[in-house]
């Protein structure tokens, strides 16, 4: 049985609030671009726009989050998200035009929605940032930020992987351009010391799997694989028993395969950010600002 690793408070697993266990499983296939749910009822309507790609299983599960408090508040909860940023401030414009209550929005490329996020706050809509773009969170005028410290959460994983006897390892960043996956393998290598990033694509595990396999083989010196993503890390232990690897691999995000994966074995220790509250808690501050004036900041 191998540790299913929950860094304590102000570390890790740290969710922030005013500065990513799943909660429900996710029963949609993806969190597809453009998709919109429409739950509850009453006087509020709050926008959640994301930065998923098509098939993230994770994004299903801050979706569904969002979903349970609309039903439980009596709020109006639609989604959307896609991965281009320029896509994502048109779902950002585009809520601000349907005159919302509440838009929560996560920042993985934070200065390419400045624009719309303030267009938003100088409606007069309020914004809760989630998951990505904690530190430019309040500057943009959220008014609040649900979700981890991204560069504390990788020191956390690189202290563990050190304490683990690692002495190389490979961090494998699935979204290009995405700051909060770049901060987490800048904190694991803070922490940890010889670290190398990887690039692969999420939106193709094959491929991810073939390119982590190809690094391991070019480099059989690599003893710890760290992935930020639940798919990427059933690819990296594939990809680690066709390269004949002995590394130890983690993961950020929990999933039922990674859950399977570390009592195995074949992941030593996952840092689960709460993805479900991720998607509930900003419905919840919304409906309590609104209907009751609230400060959540």
């Amino acid at each position: 049985h191998r540790d299913l690793h929950s860094f304590p408070t102000r570390r890790s697993s740290d969710l922030v609030v005013a500065g990513c266990s799943n909660g429900a499983p996710a029963t949609s296939p993806s969190a597809a671009n453009n998709t919109v749910a429409k739950v509850g009822g009453g006087d509020i309507t709050v926008a959640v726009v994301t930065h998923a790609a098509p098939g993230d299983a994770f994004w299903d599960v801050v979706k569904s989050g969002a979903e349970a408090a609309g039903k439980q508040e009596g709020v109006k909860v639609t989604y959307a998200g896609d991965p281009d940023p320029a896509k994502q401030s048109q779902l950002i414009d585009n809520a601000v035009a349907q005159k919302v209550q509440g838009i929560a929005v996560s920042m993985a490329n934070p200065d390419g929605l400045k624009e719309s996020i303030q267009k938003a706050i100088a409606a007069g809509i309020p914004v809760i940032t989630i998951n990505s773009g904690l530190e430019k969170s309040k500057q943009f005028g959220a008014i609040t930020h649900v979700g981890q410290s991204e560069e504390l959460a990788g020191e956390g994983a690189g202290e563990k992987f050190k304490s683990l006897g690692a002495k190389k390892m490979l961090c494998v960043i699935h979204e290009a351009g995405n700051v909060g996956l770049e901060s987490r393998c800048s904190g694991a290598k803070k922490a940890f010391g010889d670290v190398q990033n990887l690039q692969v694509d999420v939106s193709n595990i094959a491929d991810a799997q073939n390119t982590i396999k190809s690094k391991l083989l070019a480099d059989p010196s690599i003893d710890g694989i760290l992935t930020l993503n639940p798919a990427v890390a059933k690819a990296a232990v594939a990809a680690k028993k066709d390269a004949n690897s002995k590394a130890q691999i983690a993961t950020f995000d929990v999933s039922s395969d990674v859950i399977a994966a570390v009592l195995t074995g074949d992941i030593a220790f996952a840092v689960d950010q709460q993805p479900y509250l991720q998607g509930y808690l900003p419905v919840v501050f919304f409906a309590l600002k609104v209907r009751n004036g609230n400060d959540v900041g």
